[in-house]
């Protein structure tokens, strides 16, 4: 498997996006959206993962307005200074760069098949509004906060879509899980899954304070099975 670091311009500067490419070389595209630890080892390890399923995986650098290659740590002190990293962002600015990101993947000679967008936690959120806005094969967004609150945009994704969350998510309430199911009534584009037991970043391995290996693994069962349908790498 061979990584590289590709830059893309923006209209106020350029960022950083790793890729990861098949042993294939070639393969569909799949822009993985970080969370508020940045493109660090458990990002690293979902696009290793990817990428030996077939995919030409390109996670970009949201954050380089804020601290260009931030890496936070999975610890309680990390996870605040990622918190308070995290509240200078600014969602617009990170759908834009997503979309010069899925633009840029579009392009690339080794993407054949179409491209999609996976995100987790704030990446769930980002790739959830992108998908307003960009068509593409498929969109999986995990325990996106901002998802419950935009729901009336779910009429303007017609790409299919897989909501993921927790049950027991005490930063997105059951309630608000309830919403987005019922928002999503009648919508055949649209999946939600909700591992009941599971709380935030349930599917973060590097996470000790987060991640629940069991629902973990069934989500991600989940996810691959969408993939497959309507992604499919081989």
């Amino acid at each position: 498997m061979q990584t590289r670091t590709d830059r893309i311009a923006a209209h106020d500067g350029s960022f950083d996006v790793r890729v990861w490419l098949p042993d294939s070389g070639s393969g569909p595209g799949l822009l993985l959206v970080q969370e508020i630890y940045g493109v660090g080892p458990y990002i690293e390890k979902v696009a290793t993962d990817l990428a030996a399923r077939g995919y030409v995986v390109a996670a970009p650098d949201l954050f380089w307005r804020l601290q260009p290659g931030y890496v936070g740590e999975h610890t309680p002190e990390g996870t605040q200074a990622a918190i308070e990293l995290s509240q200078g962002f600014d969602l617009a600015q990170g759908v834009a760069d997503c979309a010069l990101t899925v633009a840029h993947l579009s392009a690339l000679p080794e993407v054949r098949g179409g491209v999609g967008a996976l995100g987790f936690c704030l990446g769930g959120s980002v790739d959830y509004m992108l998908a307003t806005q960009v068509e593409l094969a498929a969109v999986l967004s995990f325990y996106g906060s901002a998802v419950p609150d935009a729901t009336g945009l779910m009429e303007r994704i017609s790409s299919p879509l897989l909501l993921v969350f927790g049950g027991s998510d005490p930063y997105i309430p059951r309630e608000r899980v309830a919403a987005v199911e019922k928002a999503a009534e009648g919508r055949p584009n649209v999946v939600v899954h909700v591992e009941e037991e599971a709380g935030h970043a349930f599917h973060n391995s590097e996470s000790p304070m987060f991640h629940q290996p069991e629902p973990a693994a069934r989500a991600w069962e989940v996810a691959i099975a969408f993939l497959d349908e309507h992604l499919p790498a081989r």
